[in-house]
């Protein structure tokens, strides 16, 4: 023995977390909020959110329910008879209406009787409360779309003022998203006509 102390080198960690540069933190927060940014823009290019106001689609829809539109279904493809679509209104661009395809391009819609008619043949609504108290006949145009509200009786809607044209139409009522009791999908029978 020498009387001299071997000595282990020992690698000592500093037990403290490495706190991030402020710069660090500034790129994350710039990350993110672009991020943001991005989706935020993305999901407003492909659907849009809107709050029913009144009654006018009732039993179905009904006021205050939130509704996600989505916008892009009528690039790819075409309206169907049934579909609950938002539109600008004709009258009033800046106000968007809420309101089921009845009628498309070339069809000649009837009411009488309670009963509505698309090219003299009846049509079956399983989603009406009530069947409409008015009567009229309307031809529908290229690029035009015939739309009435589920609560017949008291919605304004194509029997009121005419025809929707297809550039008004924002998209297609999917689901209801808010409240959560209301929650689910807006299409749940569709018309059928009585030769299908």
């Amino acid at each position: 023995m020498t009387g001299e102390l071997d000595t282990i080198p020992i690698d000592m960690e500093d037990p403290r977390p490495e706190r991030p540069n402020l710069m660090g933190i500034l790129v994350d927060i710039l990350e993110t909020l672009l991020l943001s940014v991005v989706l935020f823009f993305l999901i407003n290019a492909v659907s849009a959110r809107i709050r029913i106001d009144g009654s006018s689609m009732e039993p179905n829809l009904h006021h205050g329910e939130f509704v996600i539109v989505s916008k892009i279904n009528y690039k790819i493809g075409e309206p169907e008879r049934g579909d609950v679509v938002v539109f600008d209104f004709p009258r009033n661009i800046t106000q968007e209406y809420i309101k089921r395809v009845i009628g498309l391009p070339g069809e000649e819609i009837k009411i009488e009787n309670g009963q509505v008619f698309v090219n003299d043949v009846a049509l079956t609504e399983p989603y009406l409360k009530m069947d409409p108290k008015y009567e009229g006949e309307w031809i529908v145009q290229e690029n035009e779309l015939f739309v009435l509200g589920d609560n017949r009786n008291n919605s304004s809607d194509s029997h009121n003022w005419g025809m929707v044209p297809m550039e008004n139409v924002v998209g297609e009522a999917l689901l209801v998203y808010w409240p959560p009791t209301s929650w689910g999908l807006v299409n749940g029978a569709n018309p059928v006509l009585a030769s299908d």
